[in-house]
């Protein structure tokens, strides 16, 4: 069995051919989109978070309405760019909207992506002060303020009280030093980190993170892009078990893949059948970025064997194409849940 669950970016434009003509439009689609995937028997809905642009940006509310509408799938991110996180307000609203979906959160924090403005953590009050845990000189892009935000959010996450208690408190505290809460039990282990090398990969075990590998990556030796994701994931978990955890990690990846069964598959994504990898430069190193899937659900089932990262996950997130509609996009998950998963013993 493999879980297979839904990625999509929420992106909206107030253009003819869009059905996401803005914001209000993304997050209400995104909501009904989580409700149909449940119904079709998908495992997850997940949403990309991008700041200062026409997608998604806040995730807990839209995650805490998924929550309260669907019982059963999981809800998560792909990803958080932490930079922009003060990380204790954070764990308060993943902690609540953690509570509401009865513990079906999952939740996907990295560093983040190349962004729509400069510097744009620093908008946030982020990054300006002269500190150790400042993204300074030494740290341009803020990926070092991004990782050391993710441990804190993980230390506060284990629930244990670090806050010195008024001695005047408006309301009765509970004895010792206080946490934030609320408190979800169990989300701790619920937190994924986005790598996009191998050295992150195994930084993310270290800290008992579970793996969550985009459809692009650091190309660190030239090979194709699921040869490469399957070595990085071979990397997270000698280092997970080097590392002592008892608990058994999680590993998803991401993946463009479209059944044609129809007319209007192959009208929208019939040209992808011959898609291949692509390599390219993102903040100064080069980047590897994964091929699509378009196919007929016979080609495309001997297609997806010879991906051997795929194999090697256990949840397989599928981008979805948000704009044309949830109707449509309820449709190609059910595509893949019927005609390609049980031909590869997924279901």
């Amino acid at each position: 069995m493999k879980k297979i669950g839904f990625l999509s970016f929420g992106h909206w434009t107030p253009h003819p051919t869009s059905q996401a003509q803005s914001a209000s439009d993304v997050l209400l689609q995104s909501i009904d989109l989580a409700v149909a995937a449940e119904e079709v028997g998908a495992d997850g809905a997940y949403f990309r978070v991008h700041h200062f642009a026409r997608q998604l940006a806040s995730p807990f509310p839209l995650l805490a309405a998924a929550g309260a509408k669907t019982s059963r799938i999981e809800l998560g991110t792909g990803v958080i760019d932490m930079r922009y996180e003060n990380p204790l307000y954070m764990a308060e609203d993943a902690g609540a909207a953690d509570l509401i979906s009865e513990g079906r959160l999952q939740l996907g924090i990295s560093r983040g992506s190349p962004e729509q403005v400069v510097d744009g953590w620093r908008y946030f009050g982020y990054g300006s002060e002269p500190d150790a845990s400042a993204a300074g000189d030494g740290d341009p892009s803020g990926a070092q303020m991004g990782r050391q935000k993710a441990e804190v959010l993980l230390e506060v996450l284990k629930g244990e009280g670090f806050a010195q208690p008024s001695p005047r408190p408006m309301f009765p505290n509970p004895p010792g030093l206080l946490r934030i809460e609320p408190h979800s039990e169990g989300l701790r282990d619920r937190i994924w980190w986005g790598a996009g090398s191998d050295s992150t990969a195994r930084w993310a075990a270290e800290l008992g993170m579970n793996l969550m590998s985009s459809t692009l990556k650091e190309d660190e030796s030239g090979e194709p892009f699921h040869v490469q994701q399957r070595k990085q994931i071979e990397v997270f978990r000698e280092a997970w078990k080097d590392a002592g955890h008892e608990r058994e990690p999680r590993v998803s990846i991401s993946r463009s893949i479209f059944a044609l069964v129809n007319d209007l598959d192959r009208a929208y994504f019939g040209q992808d059948a011959e898609s291949r990898d692509q390599v390219g430069q993102i903040d100064n190193f080069r980047a590897i970025f994964g091929r699509s899937y378009a196919a007929e659900p016979d080609q495309l089932i001997e297609q997806l064997r010879q991906d051997e990262a795929i194999a090697a996950a256990d949840t397989l997130l599928l981008t979805v194409p948000n704009q044309l509609g949830v109707d449509y996009n309820a449709h190609v998950l059910e595509s893949i849940l019927t005609h390609v998963a049980p031909g590869l013993g997924w279901r």
